[in-house]
């Protein structure tokens, strides 16, 4: 028998777990807002309050039977899902309900032992969007997040420029892309000179306003924290028809 991985999970994840916060359910919806209950298996049921006006998910409650890490994973997505419309909701990864609880950047929260938790939500969630199709939706703009956080990286001065590329690429998979593509959209590092990075925004990115305003910011905002404090970021204007 697999040892209970306990042991494993991060502070933050223990934490939560210890205080859930989405737990419950609706029994019917609100004026405006349509109650759509995503289900997987016999064992999770996710209640979204859907605004009929936009598609937005107004408030989430989860009920489910099965390990910590299962109710866990659901009452993180919960709280993740919360101003999404059903359509950026269906792009939530393993990833973006692993990284509001992880102890630092670089470790994953929940062990590889419970990732299939983490997969019954993400079906379940897919499971309730698919009930929200003739709803129409706005156009909207999710934030990277970022946190006040600094993991400056250390010896950056010492770096050949191919190896500081490298490491502002990998900070960009893993902290800023997986938010971006909930909008459809993607971003590639063109090149490095000196302290100014030059990227390009792809698919939905490239007509948004955000993707030279808040989107643009919070990128810098997060390579300085992760990598060093006087980056800068530009957006090629040939990738942009905004």
């Amino acid at each position: 028998m697999t040892p209970y991985p306990w042991a494993k999970y991060s502070q933050k994840l223990r934490a939560r777990i210890l205080d859930m916060q989405n737990v419950g359910s609706f029994s019917c919806g609100k004026e405006g807002l349509r109650l759509v209950i995503g289900e997987e298996g016999d064992y999770l049921r996710l209640y979204l309050l859907i605004d009929e006006n936009d598609g937005i998910i107004a408030d989430a409650k989860f009920q489910a039977y099965g390990e910590s890490a299962l109710l866990c994973a659901a009452d993180i997505a919960c709280t993740v899902l919360l101003r999404k419309n059903y359509e950026q909701a269906r792009r939530l990864t393993a990833e973006l309900i692993d990284i509001p609880i992880r102890d630092l950047p670089f470790e994953i929260a929940f062990p590889e032992e419970v990732s299939s938790h983490l997969n019954s939500v993400i079906a379940a969630i897919e499971n309730a969007a698919e009930k929200c199709t003739d709803i129409p939706i706005q156009e909207i703009h999710t934030p990277v997040e970022h946190s006040a956080e600094h993991h400056d990286y250390p010896n950056w001065g010492a770096l050949t420029n191919e190896e500081k590329l490298t490491l502002i690429k990998e900070v960009i998979a893993r902290e800023i892309q997986p938010y971006i593509e909930l909008d459809a959209g993607g971003i590639e590092v063109l090149e490095l000179k000196e302290l100014e990075i030059i990227i390009a925004y792809q698919g939905a990115c490239t007509t948004c306003p955000s993707s030279i305003g808040a989107t643009l910011g919070a990128i810098e905002q997060i390579l300085r924290s992760q990598v060093y404090p006087e980056l800068t970021v530009t957006p090629d204007p040939s990738f942009l028809s905004i």
